[in-house]
């Protein structure tokens, strides 16, 4: 019997794959298609994954957890973007005025990411606002 419950939850774990990597090929063809489309053609790598791949997940999310746990989801994935977008900014910013070596800049402000990133959640999804 154990082994029975235990060959469903695998099958039932490779289908959930199987439909992420149908659902993600899709936004990611998608997304190129729409990126070559722009210019300078730098967006299109740009458009090829994130975007594709956050749409893919909360697909399978609402086909498997439903709606609620969604848009949770959903919320988690808009403060992650907007600790990039504060990362983002101030690695241009100080990039641009210092001229650090590159590498080893962009991976100490990493840590900003973290710490934007940790105070949003805690502060605003922690809290189901």
């Amino acid at each position: 019997m154990a082994a029975q419950g235990n060959l469903r939850e695998g099958v039932h774990v490779l289908g959930q794959l199987l439909i992420r990597f149908l659902v993600g090929g899709l936004f990611v063809s998608a997304f190129a298609v729409f990126g070559t489309v722009l210019k300078p053609k730098s967006f299109a790598g740009l458009f090829g994954a994130a975007p594709s791949v956050g749409l893919a997940t909360l697909a399978l999310t609402i086909a498997t957890e439903g709606k609620a746990y969604a848009a949770m989801e959903a919320r988690s994935m808009l403060g992650g973007a907007a600790a990039f977008l504060v990362y983002a900014w101030c690695a241009m910013v100080l990039l641009y005025r210092y001229k650090p070596p590159a590498k080893i800049f962009t991976s100490l402000l990493l840590f900003l990411w973290l710490a934007v990133a940790l105070t949003l959640w805690f502060y605003f999804f922690k809290a189901g606002v």
